[in-house]
């Protein structure tokens, strides 16, 4: 079998780990990939958005499965071109994909769909977007609608954050055509949390919870991030509330899309607020999340590429999918100054011995490899998962490896899961 993941963070990381887990023997290249896809398989020098690049290569070398990471090269249609090709592969196409490339396209499928959602008003105009923060008042929240780099979310707490937010969007245009479009939506209150499901285009199979943990800095302060780690399980999402999501959420957003003749295949992650009025949708994204992923799945027991090629087939089965009772719990070290400017090119030290700590594994994100060894090459530098019996042996498994770690600047939050060990 010959597979080509694409992407170079820590989900890609993860999924190829995953992959190489299963089957040894499994012929598996990247790209672009990092330090840790390299000790797994073939780095390929083509970025994730060339989207000629890649094609010519699957074309050329007709890999089994080609298995998109990012949301970008979705967005872009690379399924359909690879599809179009007679490669099979798994993520979403160019329409599917909207579901996280337009806010709006989703919003509007939520409510096609009754998906019990924040309420909100798109805008393409400062005056516009003050008319709509005067009539829902503050707290207030603006998403860009298309993709930001994971910047377009601001949350204003004051009439005056709330202006910041307009002038950075609509008149300085920090954030280009994503911002044509923006949504005034209703600030939720409650806790966040994340689930994501494998979809064949009709049968949605549910995977374990997560949490993510967005805040730069401990007890979440600072600038929001890609994000600095995460969990799985998270408690707050119990199984009936698990079971709810996927009848109120899952279910109704894939049976809306097939009325629009989209078929969706690939991973539909939703981001969920817990409110006290219900279960009500943050965000979707079109693809494995980055850090879940790498909480999610070192539970995962069965072999991954059967689950892959059955959503890409339209044969997915619920048996397919099997989970480990341990918890998972996943620290980002990143670059000092993220998710402001950092500096590229710090050698990294430790990473033979937190490779070899029991009951951990360490992915690789923002690193690349240089003639003095792994040096960092990004904001999120490395991920590492402790999975344990328990959250809080997992947390202590994973901090204990980390601190072997070692580089110019790096920065880590110390408490990743505490939301979940306070619960308890």
């Amino acid at each position: 079998m010959k597979v080509l993941v694409v992407g170079n963070g820590g989900r890609e990381h993860a999924i190829c780990w995953k992959l190489k887990k299963d089957d040894a023997a499994l012929e598996l290249y990247c790209a672009p990939g990092n330090a840790g896809t390299f000790q797994l398989g073939t780095n390929l020098p083509i970025a994730a958005d060339d989207i000629e690049g890649l094609v010519a290569w699957a074309s050329a070398e007709r890999p089994d499965l080609v298995v998109v990471g990012p949301e970008g090269p979705l967005c872009l249609g690379l399924a359909d071109r690879l599809t179009a090709a007679g490669v099979p592969v798994f993520g979403p196409n160019k329409l599917a994909a909207r579901m996280e490339g337009s806010k709006q396209f989703a919003k509007a499928v939520m409510k096609e769909g009754g998906v019990p959602t924040a309420n909100a008003e798109t805008v393409s105009g400062a005056d516009e977007a003050r008319a709509a923060v005067q009539k829902m008042g503050v707290p207030i929240v603006l998403k860009a609608d298309g993709l930001a780099a994971g910047k377009g979310v601001l949350i204003c707490m004051t009439p005056e954050e709330a202006e910041a937010a307009i002038v950075t969007l609509f008149e300085e245009r920090t954030l280009g055509d994503a911002a044509a479009h923006v949504l005034v939506e209703e600030f939720l209150e409650g806790e966040e949390v994340s689930l994501l499901a494998f979809v064949d285009g009709a049968t949605v199979v549910p995977m374990v919870s997560a949490q993510d943990h967005k805040r730069v800095d401990n007890d979440d302060q600072g600038p929001n991030t890609g994000g600095m780690g995460a969990y799985s399980p998270a408690p707050a999402l119990t199984p009936e509330l698990q079971a709810a999501v996927m009848e109120t959420v899952f279910r109704p957003v894939i049976a809306e899309l097939a009325t629009h003749g989209i078929d969706y295949k690939g991973v539909l992650y939703a981001g969920l607020m817990l409110t006290k009025k219900g279960i009500k949708v943050l965000e979707f994204n079109c693809r494995f999340g980055d850090p879940e992923t790498q909480c999610i799945l070192p539970r995962l027991t069965s072999p991954l590429l059967p689950i892959l090629q059955a959503c890409a087939e339209g044969r997915l089965k619920p048996e397919m999918v099997a989970w480990d009772d341990r918890a998972c719990v996943c620290v980002v070290m990143v670059a000092g100054g993220y998710p402001g400017p950092y500096e590229k090119g710090a050698l990294v030290s430790g990473l033979d011995e937190a490779a070899a700590a029991p009951d951990t594994v360490l992915f690789h994100a923002g690193t690349t490899l240089a003639r003095d060894g792994t040096v960092t090459n990004g904001g999120r530098v490395l991920g590492v998962s402790g999975l344990a019996p328990s959250l809080p042996e997992a947390v202590k498994h994973a901090y204990k490896t980390l601190f072997c770690i070692k580089f110019a600047g790096a920065h880590y939050r110390t408490d990743i899961a505490a939301r979940a060990l306070n619960r308890t």
